[in-house]
């Protein structure tokens, strides 16, 4: 179980380094909207996952929650700053 967990984090984690490494050059804040919107989604997944691994992953869990949610927090600061530029 702990495996499978630490699997589905990582996946999380690859795919949103991989989306910003593949994603095109943002246009406006409706593009930064659907990228905060996943990056919720992700934190809502991370933490079922926690949840289901008795919150027992010898840390890793937490930090990579902590990391979710500093990315959530630093594209909420893009989409406004973006809508202010407009």
């Amino acid at each position: 179980m702990t495996k499978a967990i630490a699997a589905v984090v990582l996946c999380v984690c690859l795919s949103f380094v991989a989306g910003l490494a593949l994603a095109e050059r943002v246009h406006d804040w409706a593009d930064l909207e659907g990228a905060h919107r996943h990056t919720l989604e992700a934190i809502k997944e991370m933490d079922r996952a926690r949840a289901a691994n008795h919150y027992d992953m010898a840390g890793h869990g937490a930090k990579a929650e902590e990391h979710l949610r500093a990315a959530e927090h630093e594209l909420h600061e893009a989409i406004e700053a973006a809508r202010a530029a407009h």
